[in-house]
């Protein structure tokens, strides 16, 4: 039981998708996060199991050689997409309540900006850290922002921005939550975002990485 669960860790930190997939070579012809999960399923072991030992354990992995360094954002998205894979078998359990959820999550890119790509690696190292994502998009207005934390009453939301010009969205928004939905933690971050931003805007949290935030919402959140 513990060695297939080892086995899903190893596989998301090393991008194995699925048995079809030749990345990473010195994993070629083995299964990957896709049939190991099933087999995991098939063989009685307990869906937050497998979350918590098997896809958890090694996106956490991946969080820590990402924060030293020693992979890079490619391989992040390899890895998240073999986590995916992981995720799809899961989803019935979460559904059903054999899985919980540590709480609920909305991010979105903030007005002005329509890039995705860092709030989407971010938004699969939550789901990947049992977190409920609800991805509300890019250009989203602050009144978008409310709405959404009013309808998912979320522990906490999460602003993207790519651009200095973009960013500054930030404050307005930070401030309307922080006045109508006190109890809920705004987490902040982008290429031009600062922790002295952040401090000025009275965000709860800034990080320069997925693990830094997903590190503070499992400390303040859950």
């Amino acid at each position: 039981m513990e060695d297939i669960l080892k086995q899903i860790a190893l596989c998301v930190e090393k991008g194995k998708i699925a048995r079809e997939f030749p990345h990473p070579a010195e994993l070629a012809g083995q299964d990957g996060v896709y049939e190991l999960t099933q087999r995991a399923l098939e063989s009685g072991i307990a869906p937050q199991e497998i979350l918590s030992q098997g896809l958890i354990a090694g996106m956490n992995k991946v969080g820590e050689l990402f924060q030293a360094g020693d992979v890079f954002l490619p391989d992040v998205l390899v890895s998240a997409r073999a986590l995916s894979m992981g995720m799809m078998h899961l989803k019935p359990y979460f559904h059903s309540g054999a899985v919980k959820h540590k709480g609920k999550v909305v991010i979105g890119t903030v007005q002005g900006d329509l890039h995705d790509i860092g709030k989407h690696v971010v938004s699969l190292f939550f789901e990947g850290g049992g977190w409920n994502v609800i991805d509300i998009g890019v250009n989203v207005t602050a009144q978008k922002f409310l709405e959404a934390v009013a309808e998912h009453q979320p522990q906490a939301i999460g602003l993207s921005a790519l651009l200095t010009t973009t960013m500054v969205n930030m404050e307005p928004i930070t401030r309307m939550i922080k006045t109508t939905h006190p109890g809920v933690k705004v987490v902040i971050g982008g290429a031009p975002v600062t922790q002295s931003f952040a401090d000025r805007i009275g965000a709860d949290c800034y990080s320069p990485d997925p693990q830094g935030a997903l590190e503070f919402l499992n400390k303040h959140c859950s």
